[in-house]
């Protein structure tokens, strides 16, 4: 089965729209933000394919942002833990202004 990055690596696509397109990948996603993302990837790939030019990156930048959105208004509004990149758990306080 092909991932969304080995059809982005089989694109041919200018370097600067590549660099924004891959953050539309969405393998490594849970089933139900996968379901929510992979729309917006299949777009900016397919959109990448087809047109050329700063315009076309900038619009695919535009589709990044709202895809974000839409990824975040399927997680949880309220309740934790959160998991940070070292594994651990973080809480509400964690994230408080002044705190490392």
């Amino acid at each position: 089965m092909d991932t969304f990055t080995d059809r982005l690596d089989r694109a041919d696509l200018h370097p600067a729209t590549a660099q924004v397109v891959r953050f539309f990948a969405y393998d490594h996603l849970p089933k139900h933000l996968q379901e929510i993302s992979q729309p917006f990837g299949d777009l900016a790939l397919h959109m990448a394919a087809l047109l050329d030019g700063p315009e076309v990156t900038v619009g695919i930048r535009k589709l990044l942002e709202a895809k974000d959105c839409m990824v975040r208004a399927a997680l949880p509004q309220t309740g934790y833990p959160l998991v940070g990149r070292d594994g651990d758990q973080r809480g509400p306080e964690d994230f408080s202004p002044g705190t490392d």
